[in-house]
């Protein structure tokens, strides 16, 4: 039986149930997959409490990253056939055992990545590529700052910039998530339950500072990653998962001359000719073996809601997989 995992209204986690649905039949320039992994997100938890827009009134799949096999090929579609191992992200639809996806967003996959992997680091690697390469493109020598270091995008960032010779600062939560992160090519960690970050990145940088904050957690944080940067550092912002942070002005880049962004990875991934050469570095990276993608957690579909509660509860480490 086909299924879904849908969210009746904006809300938290209990808003999360089962529906049966029929396999839908692709439009024009679409694919039918049959769905084996689903990465779980916090962008997933953004959209499903309202903090970012809905596109239809209830009944919502969440999901914005999976993999699977291409099951029905639909008109107009050239360069997959059936049996293909694909990956895809694109906002919504991904909690379901069936989906369509655009042609034009979907990923072949190499041997060497499975399923799993590959829903464990499509939209996690593709950010971490997007951050490190076009927000704020590092070169060896640089000094940055990351915080969630032991999440799922910290995890592949801190490996990709240890490879570039990149000294990378993460923030964790614990000395668990702390150990870890350093067993992921993060020079120095700051645990920020018991340590100011502040100051302890000015201790470690010798009161220089760092080139470039990349900060996910928004409110909480904003405001000291902003003290981190040296003169003409970049600031990051990639997510709120403590909140938007409405204190924010403008104002509070003059205090170095520094800059600011606000990425998002679906305007990158809009653009065939970016979506290809990010996601061939991607799973080269895996495949040489510079990126190791772990799945720490596994959890059925119909699960989804714990899923939920634990990563915005800020219980986990590495990345979640929905497995259908």
């Amino acid at each position: 039986m086909a299924y879904a995992i849908v969210a009746e209204r904006p809300g938290g986690p209990e808003v999360l149930r089962r529906i049966d649905i029929d396999p839908p039949d692709p439009g024009d320039g679409e694919v039918l997959v049959r769905q084996t992994a689903i990465g779980v997100n916090f962008i997933d938890i953004y959209i499903r409490s309202g903090s970012y827009p809905w596109p239809v009134k209830r009944d919502l799949t969440l999901g914005c990253e999976g993999a699977g096999t291409v099951q029905v090929i639909g008109p107009g579609v050239r360069g997959f056939g059936i049996g293909d191992r694909v990956a895809y992200t694109v906002p919504n639809g991904a909690y379901a055992t069936h989906r369509n996806v655009p042609a034009s967003m979907l990923l072949r996959l190499p041997e060497c990545v499975s399923d799993e992997q590959a829903a464990a680091s499509t939209l996690k690697g593709l950010t971490a590529y997007y951050l490190l390469n076009d927000s704020y493109p590092v070169k060896d020598g640089d000094t940055v700052l990351m915080h969630a270091a032991a999440g799922g995008v910290g995890l592949l960032a801190g490996q990709w910039l240890s490879a570039r010779g990149v000294r990378a600062i993460g923030t964790a939560g614990g000395g668990a998530k702390c150990a870890l992160a350093q067993k992921n090519g993060y020079t120095d960690t700051v645990d920020y339950k018991t340590e100011d970050f502040v100051s302890r990145v000015r201790d470690l940088t010798g009161g220089e500072g760092v080139n470039a904050v990349y900060d996910s957690v928004g409110r909480d944080t904003v405001k000291g990653s902003l003290e981190c940067l040296k003169t003409f550092g970049t600031l990051v912002s990639f997510g709120q998962s403590s909140g938007a942070p409405d204190d924010f002005r403008i104002s509070d880049l003059a205090r170095g001359s520094l800059r600011l962004q606000r990425p998002t990875l679906f305007h990158y991934a809009a653009s065939r000719d970016w979506l290809e050469k990010a996601s061939a570095e991607l799973f080269a990276a895996i495949r040489d073996g510079t990126l190791k993608v772990d799945v720490p957690v596994r959890r059925p579909l119909e699960e989804a809601m714990q899923a939920h509660e634990d990563l915005q509860g800020r219980r986990t480490t590495g990345s979640t997989v929905l497995v259908p």
